[in-house]
């Protein structure tokens, strides 16, 4: 009989129909839903409040706008005419540049000093990771208030230097455009050094420990297996490291704001490129000025990144994307 088969001792069984496999174009039409509802909300998230303020900042830097009502007085490229045109944007741009190298040439050698230190069986180790990491993890209000009581001219820094006999080496820690800079550097160190720790820890982490005792067997000293396999190893985590450091010293606001203020900044020689944006755009009630403003630190930025990612991440990234292809 049709739809039956003769199985064993011939007797009749029926034939169940064959399940029918998802066609490729099928399988990829869900794939692609799957992924657009999966990753719909961060794509909105970041539309919204990336994206979009990125263009209105673009579309109001064209204009006189005092931050409410319709823009009308249009002076096209006039605002950026200005702020290139400014000595003192010209200012804050060193001081962001010189914030940057300082970031790197402070925090690195300390951080990874501290993380090699910590990585070792040492009793506290622990402890001493959670204090290092606390000063990351409090508010940059925080920092930014205690950290200045301290540095004003009758502060506890000075007081303290004064009843330990070096009352000669008091200073004004936060006007003296000579010191300024410096002790804006000692705080950043202070407050985000952890996160360097932390993270080179965790670099650490993936070295197998085959390569060390294989070079102790070779009879390769500490600073030898440091200098040979440690650092070239870790190199991919310091260059993250080295990139989250740069963009966070080009977009430096808060602490200075808050242990500064906006004009003091500008005469100590701590103002950035935020304080400057804040000071001549929203204080001065010229919102289309200071919306030209983040454009051009937008634009600023994302060179800077563009660079870093084409010439120092590029081999990172590239071994990444083979390993993908693979």
């Amino acid at each position: 009989m049709p739809g039956t088969k003769k199985v064993g001792d011939g007797a009749p069984r029926a034939s169940s129909p064959a399940t029918p496999r998802p066609t490729r174009k099928t399988a990829d039409w869900r794939k692609r839903l799957e992924i657009t509802i999966l990753s719909g909300p961060a794509i909105i998230v970041f539309v919204s409040f990336v994206i979009l303020p990125v263009i209105l900042a673009a579309y109001y830097g064209f204009f006189r706008w005092k931050g409410y009502g319709p823009a009308t007085d249009f002076v096209g490229w006039g605002n950026y005419f200005i702020i290139f045109a400014d000595s003192a944007f010209h200012e804050v741009v060193l001081h962001n540049g010189i914030i940057v190298v300082l970031s790197l040439v402070f925090q690195l050698p300390v951080a990874i000093f501290l993380a090699l230190l910590l990585n070792q069986k040492i009793r506290g180790r622990s402890l001493i990771r959670v204090l290092i990491f606390v000063p990351y993890i409090i508010s940059e209000v925080i920092v930014g208030i205690g950290w200045g009581l301290m540095l004003q001219t009758n502060g506890a820094v000075n007081d303290l230097l004064a009843a330990v006999g070096l009352g000669a080496f008091r200073a004004d820690w936060l006007s003296d455009p000579k010191i300024a800079i410096w002790s804006l550097m000692v705080i950043i160190t202070w407050k985000y050094v952890g996160f360097a720790v932390i993270l080179f820890l965790a670099g650490l982490q993936s070295i197998p420990e085959e390569l060390f005792e294989a070079a102790s067997i070779d009879g390769a000293t500490y600073w030898q297996v440091q200098r040979h396999i440690t650092l070239p190893l870790l190199g991919p985590t310091l260059r993250i490291w080295a990139f989250l450091s740069i963009i966070g010293s080009l977009q430096l606001f808060d602490l200075v704001f808050i242990i500064w203020g906006q004009y003091v900044a500008s005469t100590a020689g701590t103002s950035t490129m935020a304080t400057y944006m804040v000071a001549n755009g929203r204080t001065s009630g010229n919102f289309g000025y200071g919306s030209a403003v983040a454009v051009v630190m937008f634009l600023i930025s994302l060179v800077i990144a563009l660079t870093y990612q084409r010439f120092v991440l590029r081999r990172d990234t590239a071994g990444a994307l083979t390993e993908r292809q693979k």
